[in-house]
């Protein structure tokens, strides 16, 4: 489970209530930890990594990769802020490297992305695909794994399908970049979400689980049991984790509900 819905709890509760439910893992939003991630120290790093060990937590990887510093765009025609964005990127690999070995970090963030500075979709989609090369050697080299996340028209007009997110995948052809499956992010696919899984198997290395509003497994009508069924006829070896939008009762109830609901389909 992600971090997030937490919000100020310090961060050995968190660990400390995840394992407790029986979360196995944990992904961390890194504004969470400080606004810029360049700020968190290495004995800081050092402590959060012991936290989630002691706790009995694996390190999952980090998302919401550019809710801040704030105004950063990887896409934008302005180079100047195109190569601050993508340091920021480098930023996080370091970061996503340092609390804990095979991290991910899920390249979702639609307003940092989305077209702007008068670029059409393509030119806008070309500067992240460019990006993504010109970061793909660090993040090989320390063992990150940077995930292109298809999200829905509603949110960004680049990168709308899981088809697009894997053809970036092949066309980059470095293991440092592969893409992930989010269940509230693909309400605009027109296959079945357990088709695009076996689809796209091979470069699918982390799946959300969410209601389709984005609130937690069990208060909507999403069914959970196909998709975890084929993840598992696929021999699927990544992590499921849950994240979601709506923080509403609250982080224990969002955790432990879902936890309960999701192992009744196992």
């Amino acid at each position: 489970m992600c971090n997030e819905a937490f919000e100020k709890t310090p961060f050995a509760d968190v660990c400390r209530t995840l394992r407790g439910i029986g979360y196995e893992g944990i992904e961390i939003s890194p504004f969470t930890l400080a606004p810029d991630p360049v700020d968190i120290t290495p004995a800081q790093r050092r402590e959060y990594a012991e936290i989630m060990q002691s706790e009995g937590l694996t390190f999952v990887g980090l998302h919401w990769l550019m809710v801040s510093p704030k105004g950063l765009h990887v896409t934008t025609p302005d180079e100047a802020l195109r190569d601050r964005s993508w340091q920021h990127i480098r930023n996080l690999i370091d970061l996503c490297a340092d609390l804990g070995p095979d991290g991910v970090m899920i390249f979702g963030s639609p307003l940092q992305r989305s077209t702007t500075g008068g670029l059409t979709r393509e030119q806008a989609t070309r500067n992240y695909i460019d990006g993504l090369i010109a970061v793909a050697p660090q993040a090989l080299d320390r063992g990150v794994t940077i995930l292109v996340e298809a999200l829905p028209k509603a949110q960004s007009d680049v990168i709308l399908t899981l088809d697009e997110a894997a053809a970036i995948v092949h066309e980059i052809k470095n293991p440092a970049i592969q893409t992930m499956f989010d269940t509230h992010n693909a309400v605009d696919e027109v296959e079945a979400h357990t088709a695009l899984l076996e689809k796209h198997f091979d470069v699918i290395k982390h799946v959300h689980v969410n209601e389709m509003d984005g609130r937690y497994p069990g208060t909507g009508d999403y069914d959970f049991g196909p998709l975890l069924k084929k993840l598992e006829a696929l021999d699927y070896k990544g992590w499921v984790s849950l994240e979601v939008f709506d923080f509403k009762p609250s982080a224990q109830e969002i955790a432990e509900s879902s936890f309960n609901y999701l192992k009744q389909h196992e």
